[in-house]
């Protein structure tokens, strides 16, 4: 009888520390999504990356043993085979009432289900590259209450380092040639990996793809970036970026190297985050604090290590045991 009710697995990695979804939502996800574009066998022939059953289940084993439970596929992605791997993984794990799927039924493939409830996330392209996710769609989150799901992140494998592209260029490895045949970074591209780079090495983080996805994590709260990929250790090394906090200094100085307009009307009165001039001609007003992004160190993870609180935790456990013993009409009294 001893931890039914209080105990809890040990998390592995920082994925296993889940977040509530969104101020209107009641689930709790992994801080970061697994994108199931590439588990399936059927788009190589498109020049998107492909898995057999095998290497799919593989990858899924990795990212749920890590802690994760929120994936994200669609009725279309690989012709199919990526809900239909998911499913038959599900299945065999038996930890379907455990995991988050995040699926798309609209696409143009086959017609979907009806009345399906109104989601709680948005999901759309973003990351430091292009920022156009910032002008409307990150303040229309905030305001419905909805979580964010950026895709896209990591710009479509385009944020590398220098040894990484010329490692692909003699290899004949390449990158993503889905959307049109030029693999290789442009001058643009390769600022902001050096940029990348530089923070890195300030932050302590091993690659720069820890630190691109960082920057989206932390930039506002309830953001549960979607990353793909096709190899365990890109994966788990991609969970660095739970370990990073990004100081104010360094989103600004990765801001600056591809400027960003919010346009109009935002130039003109502000973005929201202070009363615009105009209105500020009527009054003296105090804006309320805006929620933030969830950075390390996390409570929770403070409270796993504290020894000090799992003495206290085992003490609970014995002192509700005896109280279960000496008292067992607790559970028949409840049973209504």
């Amino acid at each position: 009888m001893s931890g039914t009710f209080f105990s809890r697995p040990a998390f592995q990695t920082k994925l296993g520390i889940h977040r509530k979804l969104a101020p209107n939502a009641g689930l709790h996800a992994s801080p970061i999504q697994l994108g199931a574009g590439s588990i399936g066998d059927k788009w190589e022939q498109f020049g998107f990356g492909t898995m057999d059953k095998e290497q799919s289940f593989k990858l899924l084993d990795a990212y749920y043993e890590a802690g994760g439970n929120f994936i994200d596929t669609a009725n279309a992605y690989q012709d199919e085979t990526s809900e239909q791997f998911i499913g038959e993984w599900m299945e065999k794990k038996g930890n379907r009432d455990q995991i988050i799927i995040s699926s798309k039924y609209t696409t143009n493939y086959k017609r979907g289900a009806k009345d399906i409830p109104q989601q709680s996330q948005y999901t759309g392209a973003w990351n430091i590259l292009s920022r156009d996710f910032e002008r409307e769609i990150i303040p229309m989150a905030k305001s419905f209450g909805m979580a964010l799901a950026p895709w896209n992140v990591l710009a479509g494998g385009k944020i590398r380092t220098d040894e990484e592209e010329k490692r692909r260029r003699e290899t004949g490895e390449k990158g993503r040639t889905i959307f049109g045949p030029e693999w290789e970074r442009t001058e643009t591209e390769v600022a902001i990996s050096k940029a990348l780079e530089k923070v890195a090495a300030e932050v302590g983080a091993k690659t720069i793809n820890a630190v691109a996805i960082a920057y989206v994590l932390q930039k506002t709260p309830y953001v549960f970036p979607i990353i793909g990929g096709r190899k365990v250790e890109h994966l788990l090394a991609n969970l660095e970026a739970l370990n990073l906090k990004l100081e104010k200094k360094h989103i600004e100085y990765l801001e600056s190297i591809v400027p960003f307009q919010l346009g109009f009307p935002y130039d003109f009165f502000g973005n929201g985050s202070d009363y615009n001039s105009l209105f500020k001609t009527a009054g003296y007003f105090e804006k309320w604090p805006v929620s933030e992004a969830i950075k390390p160190p996390y409570v929770a993870e403070k409270f796993a290590d504290s020894s000090e609180n799992m003495i206290q935790h085992a003490t609970l456990i014995q002192h509700f045991d005896e109280a279960i013993q000496q008292r067992k009409f607790i559970f028949t009294d409840l049973r209504l």
